[in-house]
């Protein structure tokens, strides 16, 4: 396979990701609940989230840590340098090492799994580019630069550089062969509608947000996902949730950089003071 332009070092990853197209929008935590559950419906990866023992990763226990971690993961991969996405990738490492199937268990998975990791890390690209194109419209001849600078979401993971499709073209192959291959179960079922309903967060935060957290999670979500999770939807439902998104549109494009960028760029550098002051990040 053809080194791509990422992988050869013609481009800036970081750069790409920041060029003023919106990958660092904070706008993209209204998709963050469409976005878990794609990447757990894959049933080993769904699994592994589910019965993980990792205590303090779990979001169903620990809410607010766990997207603390998870965003700061999305900053630092798209707008670290470096030396920011390796000392963050080993801190990943070192938690990671903890997930894994144990014998006789249904389902088996390994965090380290590279097969299982490229799909998270697609899912994150995928939904970097969703609501990119929808708060700032098609990227037409950046699409590639863009798609090229994704690749960083799965090298701050364990995905080698080279396992990163090639281009758009070649991952939107990759992407539909994964649709295809969907799948969860009782266990995984259950848990991601708690993730669609709010049900993870405190009393009375979950009842104050469940019904908008599923609107924007179903929202989000693709038909297939839809439908495997068995969570209604309806023409009427996308026609309203269609104007919420331009409105939210037209209100962010107005926003200065560093408001629309709040609060991946706070976490960044809360990330580089922590690595400062000997307190890991994960």
């Amino acid at each position: 396979m053809p080194a791509t332009r990422w992988q050869s070092g013609e481009m800036d990853a970081s750069k790409a990701a920041n060029d003023g197209v919106g990958a660092r929008d904070g706008v993209a935590l209204l998709a963050a609940g469409a976005n878990v559950i794609m990447q757990l419906s894959i049933l080993p990866v769904g699994r592994g989230v589910a019965e993980s023992r990792v205590e303090t990763g779990r979001v169903d226990r620990h809410p607010f840590k766990r997207a603390r971690t998870t965003l700061t993961y999305l900053a630092v991969a798209t707008g670290g340098t470096e030396e920011d996405r390796q000392r963050l990738r080993r801190e990943i490492n070192r938690v990671h090492a903890q997930v894994r199937s144990r014998p006789g268990d249904e389902v088996a998975y390994d965090a380290f799994d590279e097969r299982l990791q490229l799909w998270v890390a697609a899912c994150l690209y995928w939904g970097m580019e969703d609501v990119t194109v929808r708060m700032h419209g098609p990227l037409g001849d950046r699409v590639e630069d863009f798609y090229c600078a994704g690749a960083v979401l799965g090298t701050t993971l364990q995905v080698p550089a080279e396992a990163w499709p090639e281009d758009r073209e070649a991952f939107e192959r990759y992407w539909q062969r994964g649709i295809a291959s969907i799948r969860m179960d009782e266990v995984t079922r259950a848990y991601l509608r708690g993730i669609a309903d709010a049900t993870f967060l405190p009393f009375p935060l979950d009842r104050m947000t469940g019904q908008l957290n599923r609107f924007l999670t179903l929202g989000f979500l693709p038909q297939e996902f839809r439908a495997e999770l068995g969570l209604p939807w309806s023409e009427r439902r996308q026609r309203r949730f269609e104007r919420f998104i331009r409105m939210v549109a037209s209100v962010n494009r107005r926003l200065p950089r560093g408001l629309r960028e709040f609060p991946f760029n706070v976490l960044l550098r809360d990330a580089r003071r922590r690595w400062s002051r000997g307190i890991p990040v994960v």
